[in-house]
């Protein structure tokens, strides 16, 4: 077989893929970078308007509030499920009976579709008949109305999140599993007590995988759409406490059709996503351990 055979063959085989890629990637992402300069309302051709869009990014006051929120909720919910999920994967990872069930228990929730746990939240958190409330009473404590009252809101939803840390556990399982033995024996040799051995052996050797997460966690959180949606509507509930900034992109481009300040939002956002992404990269290279 020729040279050039081979290569038409392997372009053949990823040619779908490359097309997918072409039309419903690259290109839909090159068009928004266009219209988010441009006055347009998907009903009608796009009007070449300039920085605008991004100069009313400036003074839209329902703008800040939603960045506000989604960095709010991110700051609270990332870091609080990146530690219980590794706290998590350590309990999962040690030899005791039924451990495969454990496993299994833990991981279902991030099984269950994102509007399915709206729901179900939505009826926990009732201020009146919610199942967290009755348990709380039975404490005597008076539990708040935790979607009515905006001081609430956002750590309502920062609870729903650290409900569905089941995938993250099972990526910190399969890194856990690949700290050498060693290493620990020689902690303990030393006189190294458990917490130490966690803090000197467990956490620097799983640290590139912390990385991962941080940078997955940091995408996710600050496109947290559904459950706010579902639980709170798109008014983000009470004085718009938990409009987060995919709530807000999405009014403006499907219930008030204005695409281009959408796709101008949509941009604002990547530019986030790079800027915190970069200084977590930054930061990794004092922090996370390298093998050599």
């Amino acid at each position: 077989m020729t040279q050039k055979r081979s290569l038409a063959i392997g372009l053949a085989f990823i040619s779908p893929w490359v097309l997918g890629f072409l039309v419903l990637t690259l290109y839909p992402a090159v068009m928004s970078l266009y219209y988010s300069f441009c006055d347009y309302d998907v009903l009608s051709r796009p009007v070449w308007i300039g920085a605008m869009n991004y100069r009313d990014l400036i003074g839209d006051d329902v703008f800040w509030k939603s960045l506000s929120n989604t960095l709010i909720f991110a700051a609270a919910s990332l870091p609080l499920g990146l530690a219980l999920s590794l706290g998590i994967a350590m309990l999962l990872n040690q030899p005791v009976k039924g451990r495969n069930a454990f496993r299994t228990l833990f991981f279902m929730p991030s099984m269950v579709p994102a509007i399915a746990t709206g729901m179900i939240w939505l009826w926990l958190f009732n201020g009146k008949a919610g199942l967290i409330n009755y348990g709380l009473s039975w404490l005597g404590i008076a539990g708040p109305n935790w979607l009515s009252d905006e001081h609430w809101t956002k750590p309502a939803l920062v609870l729903t999140t650290l409900w569905q840390v089941g995938g993250t556990v099972v990526i910190y399982l399969a890194a856990l599993q690949d700290v050498p033995r060693h290493l620990y024996e020689a902690a303990m040799i030393d006189g190294a007590s458990r917490l130490r051995q966690v803090w000197s052996v467990t956490i620097p050797m799983v640290s590139p995988v912390i990385y991962f997460n941080l940078v997955v966690g940091i995408i996710g959180a600050l496109q947290v759409f559904a459950g706010p949606y579902v639980m709170l509507g798109p008014g983000g509930g009470p004085n718009r406490s938990a409009l987060f900034y995919a709530v807000y992109l999405y009014q403006n481009a499907f219930n008030y059709n204005q695409m281009g300040y959408a796709s101008a939002m949509a941009w604002v956002l990547f530019a986030i996503v790079l800027v915190l992404t970069a200084l977590a990269t930054v930061a990794s290279r004092r922090f996370v351990h390298q093998e050599k």
